[in-house]
């Protein structure tokens, strides 16, 4: 097995790409122990006293570490990664949460259009662009001309989120729908 890895814009998170799928649906975020026991392959990473959060894509796992050099670290996670792998252990328990749940998203009915417009957006050019450096953005809510994201991943805590979110993002979405007057990161 060949494991290939990519750096992400945010130094702490390392993105791992087994040359598998990972998740064949929905995704899986464990920012702590307790999180990642409903994920083999999430708890096994987070026994390591040195990570602080998984993130589980549909092809890559990102790795965030809260101390250590990604020189030492490395080949540890790919062991762990390898032999989470090679075990046939399912990635994530039957019957895990996987994904959002839609029920914690706001938004005024009146601006269900509005709200539609802007999850396509997301979906078909920000969610693609993300997951390419080991993260994901997803809509929660809408209120007065804001739109409120929760970043995931190796977003979680980049140094160049806020930049991303305010001059990609917000650009984006004020050009296609004017009524936007501002982003904003939420926590889930």
């Amino acid at each position: 097995m060949f494991i290939q890895t990519e750096a992400t814009p945010n130094p702490a998170t390392l993105k791992f790409l087994p040359g598998r799928v990972v998740m064949p649906e929905g995704t899986f975020d464990a920012q702590d122990e307790a999180a990642a026991e409903a994920s083999p392959l999430a708890s096994r990473l987070m026994s390591m006293p040195e990570i602080s959060g998984v993130y589980l894509g549909h092809d890559f796992i990102s790795v965030t570490k809260r101390e250590g050099e990604w020189q030492h670290l490395k080949p540890a996670v790919l062991g762990a990664i390898m032999e989470h792998f090679l075990s046939g252990a399912p990635t994530v328990t039957a019957g895990a949460l996987l994904g959002e749940d839609p029920d914690e998203e706001f938004f005024d009915p009146a601006d269900a259009e509005t709200v539609e417009n802007i999850k396509e957006l997301i979906e078909t050019r920000v969610r693609p662009a993300v997951a390419g450096d080991g993260g994901d953005i997803t809509f929660r809510g809408y209120k007065d001309g804001v739109v409120y994201l929760n970043m995931r991943g190796a977003c979680s805590g980049c140094p160049s989120s806020t930049a991303t979110l305010k001059h990609g993002i917000q650009n984006l979405l004020r050009h296609f729908l004017p009524e936007i007057r501002e982003v904003e990161a939420v926590q889930a």
